[in-house]
């Protein structure tokens, strides 16, 4: 191996060691694509985690993401989170989230996520959680979710439309309910 070959095949490796961590594939259903399907490692007994992930409707219908079911959690919902008056709450979406057509909706952290409760294990950093998302027109479609470190930032790095500071906005990991 010449003296260039070695030095190319060091920055390739620098490169793929510090690139953005992988994201789960990209998943079609009817005119639905679902992206970036993430959630963060919990840490020991945490019975509650977040998942966060991105729908774009490339049709001309509206879809609703009605519910969503995961076998490592004795219960899933769609959650909205806002803030009133200075105080963050966080309430489950009873008649799901609507995505118009034309239109993409991203679960981030500090808005719209899925919570998963009544974890039966823990989110280790490199897994692939599965879980079935249910939607009025599209059906039921299987995701899965990409584990990322404890505290880990949105994938692409921005966060929630670009405007939140991450570092300050409720980790659901550690939460027991």
């Amino acid at each position: 191996m010449t003296k260039l070959s070695r030095i190319l095949a060091l920055a390739a490796l620098s490169a793929a060691m510090f690139a953005a961590p992988v994201r789960a594939d990209d998943v079609k259903a009817g005119d639905l694509v679902i992206s970036q399907a993430w959630s963060r490692a919990t840490p020991g007994g945490a019975k509650v985690a977040g998942g966060y992930l991105t729908i774009e409707n490339k049709g001309s219908a509206a879809d609703r993401l009605v519910s969503v079911s995961a076998d490592i959690a004795g219960k899933a919902e769609i959650h909205e989170m806002a803030m009133d008056n200075g105080v963050m709450k966080m309430r489950p979406l009873d008649k799901g989230l609507l995505i118009d057509p034309g239109k993409t909706v991203k679960l981030a952290p500090g808005g719209n996520h899925l919570m998963l409760q009544e974890l039966k294990g823990p989110f280790k950093q490199g897994d692939r959680v599965p879980l079935t998302l249910q939607f009025e027109k599209a059906g039921k479609v299987a995701v899965s979710l990409d584990v990322q470190a404890v505290g880990a930032p949105a994938p692409g790095g921005a966060g929630h439309s670009g405007h939140m500071d991450m570092k300050k906005m409720p980790d659901h990991s550690g939460m027991k309910m």
